[in-house]
């Protein structure tokens, strides 16, 4: 138990930015956001897949850009999740590889941080139903 919040903490730390002048500390949700919007500005992803609560507050106005992303703090790093739907007709591989090197990019020039892994999970395939009732 204490070698796992030491293991925490030293993850912690390495969210943690010396500036010079203080300390900058960034939360977790932050990269779960900046994850989220840079993978659903893929090409190719439809939407990001929710909790039943997100959509809940969505439907109320208030847009959840960390809606499909999983951020877990380990020993070995920063370990993202993305649970995403993407387009039919699109090369899943391919999306998949955009999704990972955007998010990789945006945490770096946003924070200066790797992620160890950005794992994408596809959990369905948007057809385009409107096409399909209008012929």
């Amino acid at each position: 138990m204490a070698e796992e919040s030491q293991a925490v903490n030293q993850l912690l730390e390495m969210t943690d930015v010396d500036s010079g002048l203080g300390k900058i500390e960034i939360a977790p949700e932050v990269i779960e956001v900046i994850a989220g919007i840079a993978a659903s500005e893929v090409d190719g992803v439809e939407k990001m897949r929710g909790s039943f609560a997100s959509g809940v507050v969505e439907r109320l106005g208030k847009k959840n850009h960390g809606k499909g992303v999983r951020v877990d703090l380990t020993e070995e790093g920063i370990k993202v999740d993305v649970y995403c739907v993407i387009a039919f007709g699109v090369s899943i591989p391919a999306v998949a590889q955009k999704i990972q090197d955007s998010i990789r990019q945006a945490l770096l020039n946003m924070t200066a941080l790797e992620a160890q892994e950005v794992n994408i999970h596809v959990v369905g395939i948007q057809f385009d139903t409107k096409s399909a009732e209008g012929e």
